[in-house]
């Protein structure tokens, strides 16, 4: 889910001489996607919209109201709105303060008033270096289960990127990765949204080939990595393409150890959201074909307007096994910082 914080708003957690940016020189994030989302609401349920304007996200009675009391979530991850990686590089310095200024609102704002929120690190993945710094300045925090990356035309398994990977290890948490209005197709920005959204898995297939062949995973065995919103249909294909290029290629990558199907079933997770309708016996088909019932884990996207609901989005008649694998299980066993379940047996 999706919590946004207004620019003003993270003006006092900033440094003095970061703060002009914002109130002098009026910045705001590049964005490069040349449409709108063609739906009632824009970006966000028309129904998770602010009577004053503000976009959804905004308030925190509202999405408590709307996602946590209304589907008796017992854990919400926060995946944020502003990420430095997935803008420009310019400015790096800024946009560094910038993310601490973030995590700093995120806990003040929204952790620190629900213990059903979780959240996560947001760096600019730009600065390597002072992203390892903010995780390891914040991720020691207890409601902290990952670090995110937002996705735009980087391919984040480059070397230049390990020591974010690195300060994730040393502290615990898992990495998530999420696509953003600046990730383009395998062709560039194509004339309709409806093109863009329908290939947005493109970024995910790319970041995750980059991340497997770049050595990521067998430098660091136990980081568990989590693709956010991108859906999971594409998963299969994925597995076997990969594995077939391995076979035939992995001479020029001789640092990588394992099929990367083996690596994507043991060390990554894919969150449901957009789900696909589909009926059981295509998805479990889809399962069947992943060899695998522990990658998937549910995801809502709150509040944004393809929301999925816990009890419609998935096809009816899951068995209670898998479904509580989906719905608890295999996030529990990626996120190493995830508490148990408040209700016990639940």
């Amino acid at each position: 889910m999706h919590e946004r914080a207004d620019l003003q708003a993270l003006v006092p957690y900033l440094e003095p001489m970061w703060r002009k940016y914002i109130t002098d020189f009026g910045w705001q994030p590049e964005r490069v996607l040349p449409y709108s989302q063609y739906a009632a609401g824009g970006l966000d349920r028309l129904d998770a919209k602010l009577p004053d304007g503000r976009p959804g996200g905004s308030d925190y009675d509202l999405l408590r109201r709307q996602l946590l009391d209304e589907h008796d979530i017992d854990y919400a991850v926060l995946t944020g709105w502003l990420d430095a990686s997935a803008l420009q590089p310019g400015w790096a310095e800024f946009k560094t303060a910038l993310m601490s200024a973030y995590n700093d609102w995120q806990i003040a704002d929204w952790l620190s008033r629900d213990d059903r929120l979780l959240g996560s690190v947001h760096v600019n993945a730009h600065d390597p270096i002072g992203a390892a710094r903010e995780i390891d300045r914040i991720g020691s925090h207890p409601k902290m289960v990952q670090a995110i990356l937002y996705i735009a035309d980087k391919a984040f398994g480059d070397p230049y990127y390990h020591p974010i990977y690195e300060a994730i290890a040393r502290n615990n948490l898992a990495l998530g990765f999420h696509h953003s209005e600046n990730a383009p197709t395998a062709l560039g920005f194509h004339r309709y949204f409806v093109e863009w959204h329908t290939l947005v898995p493109q970024v995910f297939m790319s970041e995750l080939v980059s991340l497997i062949f770049n050595g990521v995973f067998d430098k660091h065995p136990e980081l568990k990595v989590f693709m956010i919103e991108g859906g999971f249909t594409y998963v299969p294909h994925l597995m076997s393409r990969a594995d077939q290029q391995y076979k035939e290629l992995r001479s020029e990558v001789p640092w990588v150890k394992r099929m990367p199907s083996d690596i994507i079933r043991q060390q990554v997770r894919f969150a449901t959201q957009p789900t696909e309708e589909m009926s059981l016996t295509q998805f479990m088909r889809l399962i069947d074909w992943c060899e695998s019932d522990e990658l998937f884990c549910f995801s809502t996207d709150y509040p944004h307007w393809d929301f999925d609901s816990p009890t419609e989005a998935l096809p009816q008649g899951l068995s209670e096994d898998l479904q509580r694998k989906i719905f608890v299980e295999n996030a529990q066993n990626g996120y190493a910082k995830m508490p148990a379940l408040r209700t016990a047996g639940q």
